[in-house]
This record gives structure tokens, sequence and C-alpha cells, in this order.
């Protein structure tokens, strides 16, 4: 986690440890099943951490099963990994021209005031368990074959992750996104959303995707239509521009 995160809100980085484990671990299609951690700090600093991570293990129904923990007067540094199990994986490697990419998000929430983090655990509630295990059932159902969840890199810079290994394109129509009432549309594509994921699947499976997130409640739209140029471009009112250029630049820079 970031040292700067852990040392302001040791709480909030407990909560965000689980949370970006979850997430990681649905955009492969799998189930959560535990998470360990490394943690190393001030007493105080600590006990905040460990009861923010219990406080989001306890609402995703993921438990926290070991770890180390070493308590310094230094400052805080702090990690988690999580383990899932998936029958279908969700995976980059997937995705291919003529696939649509799907967008789905929750909106209802709100905007930390000290950085781009939009929580949304007050309204997702008790459905947050189920919420997050939903990636899996859409990657069983063959609905979706690729996904990525929206994380630091913000939703377009996490497409473009998700595009890079097979170096493909696509013109994402910003006015088809969806996004929260009253959050400026720059703030949203550069924040760190607790639930968004950008997906691709076969055309013909997408009513089916987004009927599935419809079911929970979860706000959920085709975008863009995937190509082969490498060209990450963002569209509206009838103008567009490119953002990544996948054959000249990388993300992770782990495209084969």
């Amino acid at each position: 986690m970031l040292p700067a995160f852990v040392a302001r809100d040791p709480y909030g980085a407990g909560i965000g440890a689980m949370v970006a484990n979850v997430n990681d671990l649905a955009a492969m299609g799998a189930r959560p099943l535990a998470i360990v951690d490394t943690l190393v700090g001030p007493t105080p600093v600590c006990r905040e951490i460990l009861r923010g991570l219990r406080w989001a293990g306890e609402r995703y129904q993921v438990p926290v099963v070991g770890g180390h923990l070493t308590e310094t007067d230094g400052p805080p540094a702090f990690s988690a990994f999580g383990l899932g199990r998936a029958r279908s994986v969700l995976s980059a490697t997937h995705t291919r021209p003529g696939q649509v990419l799907i967008v789905a998000a929750c909106v209802d929430g709100a905007m930390r005031d000290d950085f781009l983090f939009f929580r949304s655990f007050e309204q997702q509630g008790v459905r947050l368990a189920a919420d997050v295990r939903l990636l899996a059932e859409i990657a069983e159902a063959g609905a979706a074959v690729a996904a990525k969840d929206v994380s630091m890199a913000g939703m377009i810079g996490s497409l473009a992750m998700l595009l890079e290994p097979n170096q493909l394109g696509v013109t994402v129509d910003l006015t088809a996104v969806p996004a929260p009432a009253g959050v400026p549309l720059g703030d949203w594509l550069c924040c760190f959303p607790s639930y968004a994921f950008v997906l691709t699947g076969p055309a013909e499976r997408a009513a089916d995707c987004l009927a599935m997130f419809a079911g929970h409640g979860i706000t959920a739209a085709v975008t863009g239509e995937l190509d082969d140029s490498g060209l990450v471009r963002l569209a509206a009112g009838g103008s567009a521009v490119t953002v990544f250029d996948l054959r000249a630049e990388g993300v992770t820079r782990l495209a084969r």
C-alpha cells in the first residue's frame, strides 16, 4: 500500500488492501478465499490497519488467515496478498478485435476529500460479498472473457493494461461510460473506485453481461468495440483523442 496513505489513514489502508485484493481476484474470474498480510509499524498504527482489514473482511466475507507483524517505532509498511479460485479465468490474453468493451461500476457513493478514491461501501452494504463474486459468475456463463479492475491506474489506465498484452485498440464513448452524479468526469476517469471493472466479451453476449450486473444493482454499459489498431481513444461530442498507442508504448510493458 502507498506509504503516505498508510501513515495518514491506517484504518482506510486496511480497508483498501482488502478492496484491492478482492477486486484483483474478481477481475480474473476468481472467488476470493482468504487474505494474508505483512505489517510493520508502531503499535497504534498497526492496530488501526488490522481493524480496517477486519472490517472489510467481514463485509466481503473473506477471512484474514495469517501474516507477519513487526511492531517498531519506524514508519509503517503494509502489504496484503489474496488467494482465490477460478473455474473460468478472465484473462487479458483472451481479448480479440470485434469484442465489445463494457464498463461496470457502482456509481452510488462519494469521493474522498484528500485523494481520488470513490467509496460505495455503504451503498452496496450487504451486497458487497455477492457483488465482488459476480465476475466469477459472468466468467462461468461466458458473458465476458477478459476483465480488469479499475484501480490506481484509473479507468483509462486500467483499460490500457487490459488491451496491452494483445496490443489492441478501442474508441471509448465517454457519453456511455457509467459515472456518478456530481463528480467531474476527469476525476472519475482518474480515480480508484471501490467497485468498477472494464470487461470485454462477444458482442452477442453483451446483453447477458449487462443483465447480470443489473441484477445486482450495478450500472453497466457497452462503451466501445475492440480493434487491432493498438490505439486507446476517448470520444465525445463528435471528436476523439488518442491517449495510448500500445504499439509504441506500454503501461506494464509485459506485452509479448
